[in-house]
Order: C-alpha cells, then sequence, then structure tokens
C-alpha cells in the first residue's frame, strides 16, 4: 500500500493510512483480545498475542506520522553487512584494530544512510579534519557530519 503513496507528501500518506488501515488495525487488535483468553501464555500464539497487545501503541505509531516507515527494511539493509563482518572481525589482530574497524564501518553505513558517497564522505573527513582543532572549538564538529549542508554538497 505505501509503495503507492510514496510520491505523496507525509500529511497525505497519514491520512490515506487512517483511512484504509485504521479500521483494519483496530479490527486486529480486537480479535488478539478475543483470543487471548483461548491461548496458552507461554505457546507461540500465546507469546505472539502478548507481544502485540502489550506493543499497541508501538505497532500503531505509523497512524499517527506520514513520514514513519511501515517496515524496518531500510534499518535491516543496513545493518546486514555488519552482521555478516561481525564473525569475520573477531579475527582482528587486536582490540584496537576491531575498534578502529568498527568506527570506519560505522561512518561508512552513516554515510550511506544519509545518501552519500562513501569514499567521497572518508576523503572529505581525512582531509579536513586533522586542520581542525576540536579541542578548543568541540563545536565545529557539527560541519562534519553527513547531514550538514556543506558535507552533502561535496559527498554525493
Amino acid at each position: 500500500m505505501d509503495k503507492d503513496l510514496s510520491h505523496r507528501s507525509a500529511e497525505e500518506r497519514q491520512a490515506e493510512r487512517l483511512r484504509l488501515e485504521k479500521d483494519k488495525l483496530e479490527a486486529f487488535f480486537v480479535w488478539l483480545e478475543r483470543i487471548k483468553p483461548k491461548t496458552l501464555p507461554k505457546s507461540a500464539l500465546g507469546k505472539a498475542v502478548n507481544y502485540a497487545l502489550n506493543h499497541r501503541k508501538g505497532l500503531s505509531v505509523f497512524l499517527q506520522d506520514g513520514n514513519i516507515a511501515l517496515s524496518n527494511n531500510i534499518c535491516e539493509r543496513a545493518i546486514r553487512n555488519f552482521t555478516i563482518g561481525r564473525k569475520n572481525w573477531l579475527f582482528s589482530a587486536s582490540p584496537k584494530g576491531a575498534a578502529a574497524s568498527a568506527a570506519v564501518y560505522s561512518i561508512v553505513e552513516t554515510s550511506k544512510a544519509n545518501g552519500l558517497e562513501p569514499f567521497r564522505y572518508l576523503t572529505y573527513l581525512l582531509e579536513k579534519l586533522p586542520n581542525i582543532n576540536f579541542k578548543i572549538h568541540p563545536e565545529l564538529l557539527e560541519d562534519f557530519l553527513p547531514w550538514s549542508k556543506e558535507v552533502q554538497q561535496n559527498c554525493k
């Protein structure tokens, strides 16, 4: 459903979600309340029913804001490489090497999440950061975050 709404504004998506999904979601929770007494609490179904009912507010939040994604696929894709590589990093030569790898990986994935070209962003950081005295001016670090205007202009 949301693929059809991707070209619309957040307000229009929210209105369409309310129109198309609110009643279905409410009916789902009514059904859960109705079957809850008939399920064994420690069974897989009982655990699923209790989980859904206990997280009703969070599961309904997509109706309140059109900017909220209906799935976490974007996040799942972003961390997939990390979870695959995690076992490989167990074999880092040292704890400092593992920490450095994790820091670089974090920068790369954050740059991707913000629409930047990772190599350009790393190059930008490595060229610019050594010339900045963050101990005296820590507020300048904001200018190097992936969502800053200058970084967005130089690293896409």
